[in-house]
């Protein structure tokens, strides 16, 4: 099992960065096709384990790629279910080798065209080989100064959303006494860290006393407004689903801000606060519920 793992990173590595929307580019490696025929020898539940293990290390790739990728849990399992014929597939032995890659990629190339239609035009014309759309885990200090967070009066529970794969600032605050979860898409196995598209996270009603997300939420609100197949409408029912889980004196902050839908928050329930993080050309919103 540990061995079939590793060859299931392995071919992903080998991909890493290659373009899949240009024919040809993406393919079995030697150690996969030998492993193939290993396969056949898994029980039921080592099998269901790998498919896991192969549907997170792809998905993951997928998102390092590109942060602005948008994977619902349908596309999750829609992205589970293609490894699933993957591995069913093999078993039956009824196809060669090269067919069995070029169909495999071929489903993945149509998965994502499908859960995120902008990324056929942007990359069917791009080189073979892509750069990643940064995204990256801050700084803790980094991260207080932007969004002018004031730890010693921060209201609790704190909410990071889009904490990164690792959870580092949750981490940093935990360890401060802070009572802190943190949402993302990826797999967690800390109690306070929670794997969840934040689109579709249930936040609750008054519950948080402070939400933040650095270069998360908003930046992605903020790429779908300007997408003519964006999911700005979800973005903005989401948005004040979030303000409407904050407690009566919560605040949520967020960088970079959002003018578009900033200006028709009541101010009679909610207090805003600008502030210009000159050196990275954005502002910092700090939205204070009012009532």
């Amino acid at each position: 099992m540990d061995e079939l793992r590793k060859i299931i990173e392995t071919q992903i590595i080998s991909n890493q960065g290659r373009n899949i929307f240009l024919p040809d580019n993406f393919r079995f490696i030697k150690e996969t096709i030998k492993a193939i025929s290993e396969i056949h020898e898994l029980n039921p539940e080592s099998e269901k384990i790998l498919i896991d293990y192969a549907t997170e290390k792809a998905f993951e790739e997928f998102c390092r790629i590109n942060q602005y990728f948008s994977f619902n849990s349908q596309a999750r399992n829609d992205l589970r279910n293609i490894y699933r014929n993957l591995f069913s597939i093999i078993r039956t032995n009824e196809k060669s080798i090269e067919t069995i890659s070029n169909d495999h990629y071929q489903n993945l190339r149509l998965w994502l065209q499908k859960t995120n239609p902008f990324s056929e035009n942007t990359y069917s014309n791009a080189d073979l080989n892509i750069e990643p759309v940064a995204c990256a885990e801050y700084r803790p200090d980094l991260q207080i100064k932007i969004l002018k967070l004031d730890i010693k009066s921060i209201m609790e529970p704190v909410l990071d959303v889009g904490c990164g794969k690792n959870g580092n600032f949750v981490d940093y605050l935990s360890k401060l006494g802070i009572e802190i979860f943190g949402i993302d898409r990826y797999l967690f196995t800390q109690k306070n860290l929670i794997s969840s598209d934040w689109l579709e996270y249930d936040y609750g009603v008054e519950k948080w006393g402070t939400i933040f997300s650095n270069l998360g939420f908003s930046n992605h609100f903020r790429h779908h407004n300007l997408r003519v197949d964006g999911e700005f409408i979800e973005y903005g029912k989401k948005y004040m689903t979030m303000l409407d889980s904050l407690k009566i004196g919560g605040k949520f902050h967020y960088a970079p801000d959002l003018p578009f839908i900033e200006r028709f928050l009541p101010e009679s329930q909610f207090k805003m606060e600008k502030h210009e993080i000159c050196e990275y050309g954005f502002q910092t919103t700090i939205i204070t519920r009012l009532k």
